[in-house]
């Protein structure tokens, strides 16, 4: 089977934020002083055009900010890395720009000219809408200024926007976590990306853990949440996505349909297909701040295939034939809706026999299934979803 190209998006990475969060394991520093906007957003440019051979003729289908704390750039800064980015790789005409922010009041004030500056849809770190639990998860905003920063978004032409909300927060019950569902709801947004708080190594909450709700309380939240957003016209369609109609986010899309993206910034990572290799690669850039900026003047170092290079590159890896399908299964399967099955042979240059005996299997036990040309997990299969992975993780050839 050959590879084939899948669509490129492209993620930037802005590593700093006013305050690291307890619970955050991402690639974020706080800002003691001010960040080096300009530095940052040359290296952005020159670490793209390093990596523009990697588009092989593709446009952008969507660019996604994250950090960090993007909403920290200014707008005219946002609007350099855009202008550079179409520049350089070029833009689908309808391409999807995300930009995540706080709704402290700092970031609100930024709102318009990030719409002016081209980016089309904002993604609002709310979290919680509980002043006592946003001080527990280290937020620096406030209830209020969560509940003011989605008018202020509409108010400078956002017509796109995503409420990020947590729960199973620290001593949470079913009725609080309800509340603040239904307060995210009421504010109308296109998008929400509800999912439970986990500890990860590496964060302040794993040193010293909070007391969380027991599993029966998470599974009961989980159960009524759904029920909640389906009943206000917001469909799950992956783990920790709801969305109204036509409003899914292309970008995160386009990870889970296994395509390619590149990613610039800090620590970013990217992958890219090579279909005349039939090879597939996960790369990533060089993660502290300082040392990304050094890299300006650093000598090119080869971190791809076919002596790509890029200064700004910290390693790279070619995913083995025994890796593929479980990379393409764990992001595929988080989906509810699936994907063609034809996807696995496009986007992994491998036969679906490779994994018809495991798929079978699965189906058997009733985790997924094959409905008109469709794979996706049942509803079991997502609630049991590493054990579905599971499979391919210890029978992929």
């Amino acid at each position: 089977m050959s590879l084939q190209l899948p669509p490129l998006a492209l993620y930037v990475h802005v590593p700093w934020c006013i305050r690291k969060c307890p619970y955050c394991d991402f690639n974020s520093h706080q800002a003691n002083n001010d960040i080096p906007e300009t530095e940052y957003v040359n290296a952005l440019r020159e670490d793209l055009q390093q990596d523009q051979p990697l588009a092989q003729g593709r446009k952008l289908s969507s660019i996604f900010f994250g950090g960090g704390t993007p909403s920290m750039l200014s707008a005219q800064a946002i609007g350099q890395i855009l202008k550079d980015a179409e520049t350089i790789i070029g833009f689908e005409t309808d391409i999807e720009i995300t930009l995540e922010a706080n709704p402290g009041t700092f970031e609100q004030e930024k709102f318009a000219g990030f719409r002016a500056a081209g980016v089309n849809r904002l993604s609002i770190g709310i979290q919680s809408f509980k002043d006592q639990q946003l001080k527990l998860l280290g937020r620096v905003h406030g209830r209020a200024e969560a509940l003011r920063a989605v008018g202020v978004a509409r108010s400078a032409g956002f017509d796109n926007i995503n409420l990020d909300l947590m729960h199973g927060l620290p001593e949470q019950s079913v009725a609080a976590a309800q509340a603040d569902l239904q307060q995210a709801i009421e504010l109308a947004p296109e998008h929400l990306s509800w999912y439970q708080l986990t500890i990860e190594q590496n964060t302040a909450f794993y040193s010293a853990p909070p007391v969380l709700p027991e599993e029966e309380i998470l599974a009961d939240i989980q159960d009524a949440g759904i029920e909640l957003l389906a009943a206000a016209g917001y469909a799950q369609y992956e783990i920790s996505a709801y969305a109204r109609q036509q409003k899914r986010a292309r970008h995160n899309m386009n990870y889970w349909q296994f395509g390619d993206y590149l990613g610039i910034g800090a620590g970013a990572h990217g992958k890219v297909s090579f279909p005349a290799q039939n090879k597939i690669l996960r790369l990533w850039k060089t993660r502290l701040p300082k040392h990304y900026l050094e890299a300006m003047t650093a000598q090119k170092i080869s971190t791809n295939l076919g002596g790509h290079q890029n200064s700004f590159g910290a390693g790279s890896d070619l995913l083995s034939p025994a890796a593929l399908p479980l990379e393409f299964m764990m992001n595929t399967l988080r989906l509810t809706d699936g994907v063609p099955q034809d996807f696995f042979s496009a986007r992994t240059g491998l036969d679906w026999q490779v994994v018809e005996p495991i798929w079978q299997r699965l189906s058997q036990q009733g985790l997924v299934e094959t409905v008109q040309g469709i794979i996706r997990p049942t509803a079991l299969g997502r609630r049991f979803l590493n054990r579905v992975l599971q499979a391919f993780m210890h029978e992929n050839p």
